[in-house]
């Protein structure tokens, strides 16, 4: 069953005295805040970087989308020989690619119909500097005297590869410890889960 997700979710440090709201049980509404603490908008910036192994695949959003683990995904993917990018494989070399996945994957109840789905959403050509379906996702910082105490994640949107980094706008030192969340649905799957305050390296 498909179902649409809104994640809305309150993450904030522990020393921030607020309570803390998870994705799993969103709150209807952002929560009141005191009013010395007020809300910035933060940038968040890269979170599509890919594993080396991977040329450049998002392997980790699709061995999720496909309900396997990366590294069940990347053992099937190397019974398979890319085509070049540029120009795309044969019909027959496509044949023969998708016979060696399902082979190796049709043992996790993968079947071609999902394998095409999966590979269809999250295919993109790099030399046109593409990039991969995503949906950016929405935070505010809790600013108090100037110092961020904590996080406000209001959309956690999807697609990210890797954790991105969370800069405040005219706050200086602002640190954030980003968490993704991975699933079969596409519309949450590679979401920002939860952001914290982290302490600064020494």
């Amino acid at each position: 069953m498909k179902t649409k997700v809104l994640i809305l979710a309150l993450v904030l440090g522990a020393s921030a005295g607020f309570p803390v709201a998870h994705a799993q049980n969103p709150p209807r509404e952002l929560q009141k805040l005191p009013q010395e603490v007020t809300r910035v908008p933060v940038v968040f910036s890269g979170g599509h970087e890919t594993d080396p192994r991977d040329g450049g695949r998002p392997v980790v959003l699709i061995a999720a989308a496909l309900g396997v683990a990366p590294e069940v995904f990347r053992e099937a993917f190397s019974h398979v020989h890319p085509a070049n990018p540029n120009v795309g494989p044969t019909n027959a070399e496509a044949h023969k690619n998708k016979a060696a996945l399902l082979q190796a994957l049709g043992k996790y109840g993968i079947t071609n119909e999902r394998l095409d789905t999966v590979s269809d959403y999250y295919r993109y050509v790099p030399s046109r500097n593409e990039l991969w379906r995503t949906k950016p996702a929405v935070a505010n910082a809790l600013v108090k005297d100037g110092s961020v105490i904590g996080y406000e994640l209001v959309s956690g949107g999807s697609g990210y590869s890797s954790p991105p980094k969370v800069s405040v706008p005219n706050i200086k030192g602002a640190t954030a410890k980003v968490t993704l969340a991975f699933g079969k649905a596409f519309e949450s799957n590679g979401a920002v889960s939860a952001i914290t305050v982290s302490q600064p390296n020494k």
